[in-house]
């Protein structure tokens, strides 16, 4: 039978362990689960004692409860094994003691506590030794999140971290500086609502160009320079960004940000000064580029070889001091965005083709060899003609000579030795231009700068190569202007591969846009172009200024001149396109014309002195270039009369005199 003192203790014991389960406190839950377990160990012991000891169906209930002691520590245990020998000791004495109670004392009373002991003392020291490596590692991490959270604070650029849901976990003092937002404020908050991410035009930036929402996304770090940020007090200014996932993807993102609109205002200045400048000194170039062609043109000057020589090196650092200033101009025009962009058709096989072979001299000259794989890949072995994919693109003609020309140029500038490989691929969506050489390669440090503005590899391989550092970064520009993109792989010392990736139209695409009239063919001829005067690159005043100089007002009035049309252009002979004067120094007339003609030189009438020699009869001039008249001889002509008419106002040539000699200039 079970006593009325049992059934108390019970249900005195179920009462705490309810109570340390749902009501008690979390910092009391400990004791307060420790009180019901002796609570339940002190109505066992009245269950045995109410059944008798030996015989009794609870010393399995007792060993289980005993075998648990071990969780509340070494003192329980030592506690239990107290209580069960007094209960041996109070037995023997009261003459009680029997084999079957001592037995039951021995299995049921002292060996589930040794048990314990066993089971959960080698426990509690695993334990203790994780909780203290946990410690350790929790200071540790502790000690790195202080030095973090002061090298985070002392950052001048602002940062945020947010999580995978785009909401601000951190935010240090540098951002809440530039976003005008507190830090209580801006945790917890969507970064929208934060960092106030715009367009340039200042339009509201959605989330193909969200570089944070694309971190999230793909967990690919993402930079730009394009995007401007309105504070929280409604002020725009322009950022720089850089965003880099947190480890795997969906934990979260951080956000680096910085004000350059101070920066960007001294480039625009740099740039201001950069155009100004060019501008200006392109016409004195002009003019000295000028007098050394004339210099150097028999039928204008005699020089002897040696100083022939000296005038031509002058000659070439003229060109080359123009092509600096062109450079420079188309610079600051990629800057500022005042790129034309003219696209049309292009069969990008012919039209690299035709580019390597106008560079094929210069690799001639250092004994290199260029390698145009499709075109190698049009005859197969054994007379089998092989089918070349077509590749076409629609882009301004301009720009993709210009990058192609620098890059198959410097191919030939830094290979010592060796061959230069030219090769078109591509898929179905683009088409990559690739230019492999055997040179002297880029150090992998150099690289990452490569195609940044005036910046040059400095060791001593390219000392004696001369360059500005513009070539690639204006090629960079180009491309993006293009919509593609340019990236090099190289190897140092083994040479390097650059290459371009352009969209492609199918042939279908390109058909339908040339027959629209939207894709207009390039005036040229035999594969070489010509300046026509939509191409004319000099202000107004520069050509007035080109014409103005000593060179012209000394055989004449200032000239008249003609700017010719797009079809004399095609009809001219490419050896007057780049003659004695650049394109800088080409002025259009005045006074409108009533129709095009090539330019002629009107010079004022002198009083005929008796010739030399008889002069021989000249053909009238034809439409095209004005062609010189040798020392001695004119024009057929009517004999001046003594004294000088006025100038006819058509441009026929008159009959010049031993000082009155013709300047012949090249119809451009």
């Amino acid at each position: 039978m079970i006593g009325g003192l049992s059934a108390g203790m019970a249900a005195v014991s179920i009462g705490l362990a309810l109570m340390s389960y749902f009501l008690a406190p979390k910092p009391t839950k400990s004791i307060t689960a420790y009180a019901a377990y002796l609570m339940l160990i002190g109505t066992i012991f009245v269950l045995l004692l109410d059944t008798g000891v030996a015989n009794s169906p609870f010393i399995a209930l007792w060993m289980v409860t005993a075998v648990f002691a071990g969780i509340f520590g070494t003192n329980t245990l030592i506690f239990l094994l107290i209580f069960v020998n007094s209960y041996l000791l109070w037995a023997f004495f009261d003459n009680s003691l029997t084999k079957d109670v001592v037995l039951a004392i021995i299995l049921g009373g002292e060996l589930p506590i040794f048990i314990s002991y066993i089971l959960w003392h080698s426990k509690a020291k695993s334990e203790k030794s994780k909780d203290r490596a946990y410690h350790d590692l929790a200071n540790e991490l502790n000690q790195v999140s202080n030095k973090s959270e002061v090298v985070i604070n002392a950052i001048a650029d602002g940062v945020i971290a947010v999580d995978n849901q785009g909401a601000i976990e951190l935010i240090n003092p540098a951002a809440q500086r530039i976003v005008g937002w507190g830090r209580q404020d801006a945790i917890g908050l969507d970064y929208k609502s934060v960092l106030k991410l715009l367009t340039k035009d200042g339009h509201e930036l959605n989330k193909a160009i969200d570089p944070v929402f694309e971190v999230l996304t793909t967990n690919q770090p993402k930079r730009t320079n394009d995007l401007a940020l309105q504070t929280n007090s409604g002020k725009k200014i322009s950022i720089s960004v850089v965003a880099s996932p947190i480890g795997h993807l969906g934990s979260g993102a951080i956000i680096v940000f910085r004000d350059i609109s101070k920066e960007l205002a001294d480039e625009h200045a740099q740039a201001e000064f950069i155009s100004t400048a060019s501008h200006e000194m392109r016409t004195p170039v002009a003019s000295i580029e000028g007098y050394l062609g004339l210099a150097l043109n028999p039928a204008t000057a005699n020089i002897d070889e040696k100083a022939r020589d000296f005038i031509t090196k002058a000659h070439e650092s003229a060109q080359h001091l123009g092509r600096l200033f062109q450079d420079l101009l188309d610079v600051t025009k990629a800057d500022d965005g005042r790129l034309s962009n003219n696209p049309k058709v292009i069969d990008m096989v012919h039209f690299t083709e035709d580019i390597i072979q106008g560079l094929q001299p210069k690799a001639d000259e250092k004994g290199l060899r260029i390698f145009f794989k499709p075109a190698s890949d049009k005859e197969g072995g054994q007379g089998v003609r092989n089918i070349t994919p077509m590749f076409y693109t629609h882009l301004d003609g301009d720009h993709l000579r210009e990058v192609l020309s620098n890059l198959i140029e410097n191919a030939i500038k830094y290979t010592l030795k060796g061959e230069v490989v030219v090769d078109i691929t591509g898929d179905n969506a683009h088409v990559v231009i690739s230019v492999t050489d055997s040179g002297i390669g880029i150090p992998a440090e150099d690289i990452p700068h490569l195609f940044q503005k005036f910046y040059r590899v400095d060791n001593s391989d390219t000392r004696e190569i001369g360059g500005t550092g513009l070539g690639l970064y204006l090629c960079r520009r180009l491309v993006e202007t293009m919509d593609g993109r340019i990236w090099v792989e190289s190897q140092y010392k083994k040479g390097s591969t650059f290459s371009i990736e352009l969209p492609r139209i199918s042939h279908e695409e390109a058909n339908r846009l040339i027959e629209a009239g939207e894709s207009k063919p390039s005036i040229s001829t035999g594969g070489k172009s010509f300046f026509t005067e939509e191409k004319l690159s000099s202000t107004e005043t520069e050509r007035q200024q080109a014409l103005a100089t000593p060179i012209i007002l000394k055989h004449g009035v200032p000239q008249q001149r003609e700017i010719p049309s797009s079809e004399d252009v095609a009809k001219a002979e490419a050896s007057h396109v780049a003659s004695l004067f650049p394109t800088s120094m080409t002025a259009p007339a005045p006074a409108p014309a009533p129709a095009p003609a090539p330019a002629q030189i009107i010079t004022p009438p002198q009083q005929q002195p008796q010739p030399v020699q008889q002069p021989a009869p000249v053909a009238q001039p034809q439409s095209g270039p004005v062609t010189s008249v040798p020392w001695g001889t004119a024009p057929t002509a009517t004999p001046a009369p003594a004294t000088p008419p006025t100038p006819p106002a058509t441009s026929q040539p008159q009959a010049q005199t031993q000082q009155d000699r013709p300047l012949t200039i090249p119809n451009r």
